[in-house]
This record gives C-alpha cells, structure tokens and sequence, in this order.
C-alpha cells in the first residue's frame, strides 16, 4: 500500500506554487524569460536524474547523428524550454488576445485544420509533450472553438486544484484521464473538440508501436474513440519560433480510411504516432525528453512446452 499523503506537506507546496506564480506574474515577460533562463540553469545541475534519463533517450532516438556533447548541449535546451513554457502557460492571456494573436500566432498546414474545425462532425486533437501545447487548446478557445484537454489530475489535490482552475481560465475544460470516459463519449457524440497527449506510456499493457525506432507502450483509446464515433483526428503541435508559436498540423487520419481492416487500432496509433515523431525531428529541443517513454517494454513470447 502506498504511504498516506501529508495535508499539510501538500498545501505547503500548493502556497509555494502560488506564490511562484504570482512573483512570474509580477514580472514583465522578457524578465521573467531571464528568470526562466537561470531557473533551467539550476535544473540541469540539480536534477541529475532526468539529466541523465534525457541524454539516454536522445542516444537511443538519433543513434550515431550527434555527439556527447552535443547531447548535452541539446538537454540543456530542453530545459530551457520548458522552463520557458512554464513562464509563457503563466503570462498566456497577458501575452496575446483576440485583437492581437496574429502577430504571436502562424499556422501551418491551414486547409487540413479549417476543413476539420467546421465541419459538423466531432474532432480528435492529437498532440505530445512537444512545443507548447497549452497554445493549442488556448488558441482554439480564444476563436470561438470550445475544446477540451484530458489530463491525468496531479497527487496534490490543492496544486491540481489550481492548475486546473488557472488552465480552465484560458477558456479550454480540462478532464481526468481517468474517470472521464463517459463524459469523453458525450462531447464527442455532441459534435466537440477533445484533446489529448499521444506520447504517453501506457504500461505493459499498451499498444506498442514504433516510435523512434523503439517500440513504446501507446494508449489504444485515442484510435478506439475515433473508430467507435467515427471521429476525424488531427495531429498538431504548437511550436515556438523566436518570441511567436507556430502550430504545425501535420496529418488529418479520418476513420473512414480505416474501415475493414482487421488492424484498424494498430494502424492508426502507429500513424498518430509517426507523425509525432516527425514534428520532433524538425524541433528536438523541444520535446520533453526527460520522461521515460519508453519505460516499458513488449511482453516477450512464451516458450512452448516440450
């Protein structure tokens, strides 16, 4: 059984999150970009162990294409850039508007998002711990498209409870991973938008698919929603290019294409999960490489009795 959680350990993290969040707030954005900078600075020393998980996965996802030290020099550019990320999620709606997020916002790949957002059928949005994904859903609310993010809640219910509150702010909803199944089905069968992360580990139970040249453990859900409402999806990802985003909408997957296949699951998981990969390799420093993706392994075949 797991250890008991701690009240007041968890609401003293929650005050020391908030207070963290009003000192960026009271920032202009260009310092808080140079807080953000120094904060990197201090991770990539303090936190050997996602340190060392990052420049492994990077070995292993670009075999023989750079060196030990470039390795390292693109770790510390992924803390950078999240360490950034975390600065923008907090200065978002002060950042850019409906009158102004033309000059902070491009899109790539127009015809394939306009002629999925207003068409009269629902939408998946298939997106990975890449660019900035809180944009994404940001973006879309901000003209007029009402979508909602499915996350797994954090540990601390206080900290959980006002990422949530604050991520709600910008206009998208946020739902459980778990728990929100029924209501994942009722927005769809509505006709709505539903974002969600394709790159997480499902455990030794998942669809593993190729992912870098390595099978990972993928979710089945996201290719089971669409087949089942007969939902389209898009693959997208909002990247960040100088001080602007960029949102890249690399492939449209409609069910339809998919109809009479026998591996119609297998298939469409491992398309979402290519086209992932192919935006990572335009933008590598900005994929969270600090996560174990690939923690679990396939199941190996049982040996036949003599």
């Amino acid at each position: 059984m797991s250890k008991p959680r701690s009240r007041i350990t968890d609401y003293g993290v929650y005050l020391a999150v908030r207070l963290l969040v009003c000192f960026i707030q009271m920032l202009s954005f260009k310092l808080a970009c140079r807080f953000a900078m120094g904060l990197a600075w201090l991770a990539y020393r303090v936190n050997r162990r996602h340190r060392l998980v990052a420049l492994d996965n990077l070995e292993h996802a670009f075999p023989g294409q750079y060196s030990a030290a470039e390795r390292a020099a693109m770790v510390r550019a992924v803390y950078r850039h999240f360490c950034r990320l975390f600065i923008e999620i907090v200065q978002l709606p002060r950042l850019f508007h409906v009158t102004n997020w033309k000059d902070f916002l491009s899109i790539e790949n127009v015809p394939a998002a306009v002629e999925c957002l207003l068409s009269d059928r629902p939408l998946l949005v298939v997106t990975g711990h890449f660019g900035n994904w809180e944009v994404a859903g940001y973006s879309l609310s901000m003209l007029g498209f009402s979508s909602y993010a499915i996350a797994r809640p954090l540990d601390n219910p206080y900290v959980d409870q006002f990422l949530r509150k604050f991520r709600e702010h910008t206009g998208q909803k946020i739902l459980a991973k778990h728990g929100d199944f029924d209501k994942m089905q009722a927005i769809l069968a509505g006709g709505g938008v539903l974002a969600t992360l394709g790159d997480q580990d499902a455990g030794q139970r998942g669809l593993f698919v190729d992912f870098f040249g390595r099978p990972a453990s993928t979710h089945k859900a996201v290719a089971l929603l669409a087949l089942e409402h007969r939902v389209p999806m898009i693959v997208a990802g909002a990247v960040r290019v100088g001080d602007a985003f960029k949102i890249i909408v690399a492939d449209a997957i409609f069910p339809e294409e998919y109809d009479g296949r026998p591996n119609a699951v297998r298939e469409m998981t491992q398309r979402f999960t290519t086209d992932l990969e192919n935006m990572i390799r335009r933008y590598p420093e900005q994929y969270f490489w600090l996560h174990r993706r690939w923690k679990h392994e396939p199941p190996r075949p049982r040996k036949k009795a003599a």
